[in-house]
């Protein structure tokens, strides 16, 4: 299942920046930005998949700039990158991150902080240097924080993840609380289960897909494209009065548990290994 197909010019004329472009979710962020009239400066490490959006999306509404967000004058060339080409910043999606499996008593705190870097430094670091450029532009600004269902959920394993998203909704909060009397809105999104590159080794062991579609009361998982739908909203000015705000789009999982992913990939593999 897929987003609505886009209308056009919700966000006519405007300039952005989003991290984590190359795949999944940013993609398909940078994709309806585009197609709603926007400009993009779009950050990532992969070089391979910056290159594809860029051949894709054309030169005059695409920036592919190599970016690694955990470092400070990376992300201060990607927004200097857009307002230097198009001479303004309306739009942040701070969507780069990442996780990994551990519970706490085995973490490897390189692993630990590597998380936490991605998911939460690299927002922050996102929200102050496109701030600062937004804060030079006339008109209405928006910043989108992606947080996750981890923000709100605890999850066996995940306590980096966990500890870093709830981290961006916080963050969240104090941007939209520094940064409203100065015209810029600051929201986050929290999805559940979204099938990108990232996820999609989830789907080799479908127990844990299961999980997740039973602990969801829409009784299915999401496609980036629906994600991408909110992001516009917040990002639009339709969203004009809306900001320090999270909005989940987990199809209400939320409202039921977080799947023990440790012991259903344990009893999945199990099934394999012995199949009777």
């Amino acid at each position: 299942m897929t987003a609505a197909t886009p209308g056009g010019g919700r966000v006519e004329g405007k300039v952005a920046v989003v991290t984590g472009v190359a795949k999944g979710i940013g993609r398909a962020v940078t994709r309806r930005l585009v197609a709603e009239g926007a400009t993009v400066a779009g950050g990532d490490l992969d070089r391979d998949g910056l290159a594809a959006l860029a051949d894709e999306l054309g030169p005059e509404r695409f920036s592919p700039v190599p970016c690694d967000v955990t470092v400070e004058d990376d992300v201060a060339g990607l927004v200097g990158t857009a307002t230097s080409r198009w001479g303004r910043l309306d739009i942040a999606v701070a969507n780069a991150g990442g996780g990994m499996n551990a519970e706490l008593v085995d973490h490897d705190l390189a692993d630990w902080r590597r998380v936490v870097d991605l998911c939460l430094t690299g927002v922050f670091l996102t929200v102050k240097h496109a701030a600062r450029g937004m804060l030079d532009s006339p008109g209405r600004s928006s910043i989108v924080a992606m947080a996750s269902l981890n923000a709100v959920q605890a999850g066996r394993g995940m306590g980096a993840y966990c500890a870093a998203k709830a981290g961006v909704v916080a963050l969240t909060e104090v941007a939209a609380l520094e940064l409203g009397p100065r015209g810029v809105r600051v929201n986050a999104v929290a999805p559940g289960l979204v099938r990108t590159a990232a996820t999609g080794p989830m789907w080799d062991l479908p127990a844990l897909v299961d999980e997740f579609v039973e602990n969801t009361p829409l009784g299915r998982f999401a496609e980036p494209e629906e994600v991408a739908a909110l992001v516009l909203f917040l990002a639009s000015d339709e969203a004009s009065y809306v900001s320090g705000g999270l909005y989940s789009i987990d199809g209400g999982a939320h409202t039921k548990r977080y799947p023990d992913l440790i012991a259903t990939a344990q009893r999945a593999l199990g099934e394999i290994a012995d199949p009777r």
